[in-house]
């Protein structure tokens, strides 16, 4: 069995992040020979360059930037380790949460979803990722460098054991700038048949959901643009560009934060949510606050 020498793989770590080795030798305090040396046997055991010279400086391989990835969740878990030891004892330090969050989503109601985590009693320092794809941050629970994964749909088969809990469901709701709205409310659903619309991208869950609800109704809207970014479309709805669709549970949020006005509703395409963990009974208490407020607050039924 191949073993990994975690002296190496820092001075690697600490060069990569301060950009050179002679950075890198004035915060360790070691002569630049040895650092060398150092990334030299880790380029030795991996059989693969970590670096390569570009003019004086040092840029990362492909090899090296797997590896800073790798090094990044070790070290910093590392840290993390520490931290919550000693935090323990002195009932100090906070618990880090990092939640990997699909770009699909609506910001506001992501910041719904994960403000009741801020409140909760034992202090924490919340880390909002959405940089990669909902696969991706799953991928990453198994080296634990993700606890939790807020999605618009359960995850599918994955080699990654993982357990989707079921936050809330709601209709959906069409939104457009003034102008646009008042054009298309009176005769609502029919009135989108030809309209200008802001779809969200094909992958998403909500996609594929308007994509069916549109061809049962034999509406066919006329798309100009779509977005990952939930936000983005929003934006280019506000400034008229077309009617774009929201989680009925935001519908107030909707209009006051982008200017926008209802449409109209259909309860017909369900929007859901799903918070997705290595850990069948959820015990972090960030994350039962989380469920629980999504299901007593935001998703109570009235």
């Amino acid at each position: 069995m191949d073993w990994l020498n975690y002296h190496h793989l820092y001075y690697f770590w600490v060069v990569a992040k301060e950009g050179s080795i002679v950075a890198a030798s004035k915060k360790l305090r070691l002569a630049h020979p040895t650092i060398s040396g150092q990334i030299r046997r880790l380029e030795e055991v991996l059989g693969e360059k970590l670096f390569a010279h570009s003019g004086r400086n040092l840029v990362l391989t492909e090899a090296g930037r797997v590896a800073l990835r790798y090094a990044e969740a070790i070290f910093t878990l590392g840290g993390e380790f520490l931290d919550t030891i000693k935090g323990r004892a002195s009932g100090e330090r906070p618990l880090r949460l990092v939640v990997g969050v699909a770009d699909v989503l609506p910001p506001s109601l992501v910041r719904r979803f994960l403000e009741p985590a801020l409140r909760s009693a034992q202090p924490v320092r919340l880390v909002c990722r959405a940089d990669k794809s909902v696969v991706e941050f799953i991928a990453e629970m198994a080296v634990h460098t993700v606890d939790l994964v807020i999605a618009d749909g359960p995850a599918g088969p994955n080699p990654v054991r993982v357990f989707n809990h079921l936050l809330g469901e709601c209709g959906t709701t069409f939104f457009a700038a003034p102008k646009l709205a008042a054009a298309t409310r009176r005769k609502f659903p029919r009135s989108l048949d030809g309209t200008p619309f802001l779809l969200p991208g094909a992958p998403s869950a909500v996609r594929r959901a308007l994509d069916q609800w549109f061809e049962s109704q034999d509406i066919h809207p006329r798309i100009v643009a779509e977005f990952d970014d939930s936000a983005l479309m929003k934006d280019f709805g506000r400034q008229g560009m077309g009617v774009f669709a929201a989680p009925t549970v935001i519908e107030a949020e909707v209009m006051l934060d982008h200017g926008v006005r209802v449409v109209g509703r259909a309860e017909a395409i369900r929007q859901q949510f799903y918070a997705i963990s290595s850990e069948r009974k959820i015990r972090h208490p960030s994350v039962v606050a989380i469920f629980e407020a999504a299901r007593q607050e935001i998703f109570a039924t009235k």
